[in-house]
């Protein structure tokens, strides 16, 4: 806990431009290169993954198969887009994709395509589905060093470095967070980072 509050303090020292003494320059100095590009990531990670989950709890099951085509929006384009659950599904699936060819893992049972499972079909089984691509990404990202993070690693007939690959797995989730915001708002729903406190 104290090294939690530590850093939060050394973080926002760093941020307000300040220049640290005493114990907190103590801290910054025990922390190895390693140690912070792995505390960096996974603060993204963490922040990313609160997000998504805190959306998808959100929408209501009845509606987890909403899509902006059934709004008729004059001059709209939405035909054969993903539904929100699909949203949700393609968010985890490319998780999974992209941690896995860090870690090693398996892939989850029903991958055919970047959709995701086809008999995952209920709320639960959807926020448990994205639950473990985020807890992949954290296992993939406790790997990183300051000594392998520019390591080429295979993904999709291609080469990608190791920090290269999470930084896209980060951005990639938070686009279809983004979407995924649009589609609660559409449906009625207003967002849990958007609510008053």
């Amino acid at each position: 806990m104290f090294f939690l509050l530590s850093l939060n303090f050394i973080l926002g020292t760093i941020a307000w431009g300040s220049s640290p003494s005493g114990p907190t320059k103590q801290i910054i100095n025990a922390l190895s290169p390693s140690t912070s590009l792995e505390i960096g990531c996974l603060g993204q990670l963490t922040y990313v993954e609160k997000n998504v989950v805190d959306i998808a709890e959100a929408m209501p099951e009845d509606k987890f198969d909403f899509t902006p085509e059934r709004l008729n929006i004059p001059g709209s384009v939405y035909k054969g887009v993903r539904t929100f659950a699909g949203q949700a599904k393609h968010l985890a699936t490319d998780n999974y994709d992209m941690w896995n060819a860090i870690t090693g893992d398996p892939l989850p049972p029903g991958i055919k395509d970047v959709n995701g499972p086809a008999d995952l079909k209920t709320k639960p089984d959807i926020i448990n589905y994205v639950k473990g691509s985020f807890a992949l990404g954290h296992k993939a990202i406790s790997t990183m060093t300051a000594e392998n993070a520019l390591d080429m690693i295979p993904f999709r007939g291609m080469k990608m470095t190791r920090l290269e690959l999470t930084f896209y797995a980060l951005t990639h989730s938070q686009d279809h967070f983004g979407q995924m915001v649009v589609y609660l708002r559409m449906a009625g729903v207003v967002p849990p980072g958007s609510r008053p406190r």
